[in-house]
């Protein structure tokens, strides 16, 4: 996540995480990878369409509209970001990426490996207008991606893999050691906002009410007026200038 946060204190008056399982998901394993990047039947009935082709970035861009950076690459069934020349806090022709389409109503599903002292996210509801949001996380609320035992972040409340960041602690720590593939899920329905991360329900919160610009109020996200008011807006894979690799990216739309 983003390095300019400040950590916030949590309790139970500035959330509304719960501790049930995904109902849907629930103890769901990561796909094996002989079927990586692949919808089964009852999945393309239900509505389900793929974000990653398992070979290259098409139906996503660099956010502000320029086509995907190089250092986003396919391999061996994933989406990575090769690291390996940096710019600032992120990558050389990397930067983050946002999905062609916009979503409102929707669930979105993806794996994700962070690399030893890694940091990412899975941004959402981002509104591409460069003249008011510089980067996309001004706009869009974020899905924590961090190697909770090696990074800085890790030891912050708000700021784990899986916390609502900034915003709402994980209600369980279901996240796995990094160099191993988790799984998440990001579910939208008419502003109620549920976070899973490895077939746990870890956040629950409803996005626009009175307790959710207390939260914001409460937050660095204060300084971007704007910042969790879209209903509508795209889907991100963040550069945080950390070796960090996507697969089963799938949405589909409520």
């Amino acid at each position: 996540m983003f390095l300019l946060v400040l950590a916030a204190c949590n309790n139970s008056s500035d959330s509304d995480k719960t501790t049930t399982d995904s109902s849907s998901d629930k103890k769901e394993t990561t796909t094996n990878t002989s079927t990586a990047n692949t919808l089964t039947d009852q999945e393309k009935t239900e509505g389900w369409a793929l974000l990653f082709d398992g070979q290259s970035t098409k139906g996503w861009h660099k956010y502000g509209g320029a086509p995907a950076g190089a250092a986003w690459k396919a391999a061996d069934g994933a989406l990575f970001l090769d690291t390996s020349s940096k710019k600032d806090w992120q990558t050389a022709n990397g930067g983050d990426i946002v999905t062609d389409d916009e979503y409102e109503n929707f669930d979105f599903k993806v794996e994700w490996k962070i690399s030893p002292a890694g940091n990412s996210g899975i941004i959402f509801l981002v509104h591409e207008d460069t003249t008011k949001f510089k980067h996309s996380f001004e706009s869009g609320p974020e899905m924590q991606i961090v190697d909770n035992e090696g990074h800085d972040d890790g030891k912050i409340v708000k700021h784990q893999a899986g916390d609502l960041y900034d915003l709402i602690s994980s209600s369980k720590k279901s996240a796995k050691p990094a160099g191993e593939w988790n799984q998440a899920e990001v579910k939208i329905l008419n502003g109620k906002l549920d976070l899973y991360l490895n077939g746990e329900n870890v956040v629950s919160t409803t996005i626009g009410d009175d307790n959710w610009k207390k939260m914001v109020a409460g937050s660095k996200f204060k300084a971007w007026p704007g910042f969790g008011t879209f209903k509508k807006g795209r889907l991100c894979l963040q550069d945080h200038g950390n070796m960090v690799s996507f697969r089963n990216v799938k949405v589909r739309r409520l």
